[in-house]
């Protein structure tokens, strides 16, 4: 479940005032939307946290061996182009781009979207937010990104410049040319 705090009768939250914010309480998973709303996000459960290291290792074993980019985890807050703060499931990053960061930039929540990601839908999600979130992506640059809804046993597919496809589990994805050679075989999801 995700909490979404209006700021707006008292601060615009800022970018830098949202980083401060995360850096005094790390104990909490935040993120902010171009709006400058904030939103705390609920620990993830068993088997939530699960899936989502599952995909994380199946993207980092590809990456490992194409050497192509940087993966990240839902602990990482990327500034989109766009204005918000958001942190997705899985992450990954061109190298080129990677590289482009100054040190600095590398460190703190990176000022770039990510090429890939992964939402990842858990029980308490409403699915409109994340559909939001993944417009959000794709109107940063995103050019593939994937949302998986076990309540609905789907998975929709979002491309830089096309419509949404919704594939029902299970179901073979591919990285397409943005992670070349890399396939995921999906199957339903259990509780």
């Amino acid at each position: 479940m995700t909490t979404i705090l209006n700021l707006e009768p008292i601060t615009a939250l800022t970018r830098t005032e949202f980083y401060q914010l995360c850096l005094v309480n790390p104990a909490l998973t935040m993120e902010r939307t171009p709006n400058g709303e904030l939103m705390i996000m609920t620990p993830m459960g068993g088997e939530g946290g699960n899936r989502e290291a599952n995909l994380i290792i199946k993207v980092g074993i590809w990456n490992e061996q194409t050497q192509l980019g940087v993966v990240f985890s839902s602990q990482t807050v990327f500034s989109l182009p766009k204005g918000g703060d958001r942190s997705p499931d899985v992450a990954w990053v061109k190298q080129e781009r990677w590289q482009q960061l100054s040190p600095a930039e590398r460190q703190g929540f990176p000022p770039l979207c990510p090429d890939f990601v992964i939402e990842l839908r858990s029980r308490t999600d409403r699915l409109k937010p994340l559909q939001d979130k993944m417009q959000e992506y794709l109107d940063s640059g995103l050019e593939l990104g994937w949302l998986f809804n076990p309540q609905d046993q789907q998975v929709e597919i979002y491309r830089q410049g096309q419509a949404k496809q919704v594939c029902a589990l299970p179901t073979q994805l591919a990285g397409e040319a943005v992670l070349p050679g890399f396939e995921l075989q999906v199957e339903r999801f259990t509780d």
